[in-house]
């Protein structure tokens, strides 16, 4: 068991290569169900050019790429060209030759008006430095009726960041993130999400919160050690931490995590809040 986190706290790069590397077949086989549930409330359909913004290591953009066929195709556009690297070779082992990949910001989309059918993002809108930026240049490079669709964090209040870094926060205080920081629960509260879409220009906001199937299919041990790996927004809180204290802290979390276990794996279920909408 680790005694405190280590990792960089670049989070367009090092914490994602951290969990795409070390995690990726546990990190994949938990956020299965949410990127098909994306997939469906999308409804990408054969022959449509889509966009696929903060893709990191290609989901949801390799599913949709499969579901749009060959007279389709996908541009998985990120910051990071190294999980972009890791996303096309992905593709590749699948045989998909309609997805392509772009290394850029989302807040300065290289493409033309009018370029795309489809839009999606997955726990991506969140972390945006100017959402609203985003949002209307997403509007701008979307056809006329073309729908956005977003995956974001519901509540920090869910099973499993309240057993872990929950638990963290619990015994140090302060600030669970810093003024400043990325927020993974910038679009938490119902509305928020369908307001900043509609305030970007986008007709029809659609805006609902489901409960997601979310499953480390491992150990306790080893889920707090791949939460720690992707807690880039939690640094400064767990650099609050004496080293006294993560013995304890570290037998909480996995007392708690205990909690969930199931069928040999740690079921949580996951608040998502999932959002679209229609360029007029």
């Amino acid at each position: 068991m680790t005694n405190s986190p280590q990792l960089n706290t670049n989070w367009g790069s090092s914490y994602r290569l951290v969990a795409s590397e070390k995690w990726k077949a546990k990190s994949a086989a938990m956020g299965r169900p949410l990127t098909e549930a994306l997939v469906e409330y999308s409804r990408p359909r054969p022959g449509m050019k889509v966009l696929d913004l903060a893709s990191g290591t290609g989901e949801p953009a390799i599913s949709i790429a499969e579901q749009v066929g060959a007279s389709g195709h996908v541009t998985a556009l990120d910051l990071s060209s190294e999980l972009l690297e890791i996303a096309a070779r992905r593709a590749q082992q699948r045989g998909l030759a309609n997805i392509s990949f772009r290394q850029a910001d989302a807040q300065e989309i290289p493409f033309g008006d009018g370029s795309f059918d489809l839009a999606t993002c997955r726990f991506g809108v969140m972390f945006f430095h100017d959402p609203g930026r985003a949002l209307r240049e997403l509007y701008r490079v979307l056809r006329p009726s073309a729908r956005a669709c977003f995956a974001a964090w519901g509540p920090f209040e869910q099973p499993y960041w309240q057993s872990t870094m929950g638990v963290v926060f619990k015994h140090v205080g302060g600030a669970l993130l810093p003024p400043d920081a990325q927020d993974p629960f910038r679009f938490a509260a119902p509305g928020s999400l369908s307001a900043a879409i509609r305030d970007a220009g986008f007709q029809h906001p659609e805006e609902e919160t489901r409960i997601v199937s979310w499953v480390w299919p491992g150990e306790p041990q080893e889920a707090w050690e791949y939460a720690q790996a992707v807690s880039a927004p939690f640094r400064p809180m767990l650099e609050r931490v004496p080293k006294s204290e993560w013995p304890r802290i570290n037998e909480e979390v996995v007392h708690e995590l205990r909690k969930f276990v199931r069928d040999g794996g740690i079921d949580f279920g996951a608040q998502v809040v999932f959002a679209a909408g229609e360029k007029s």
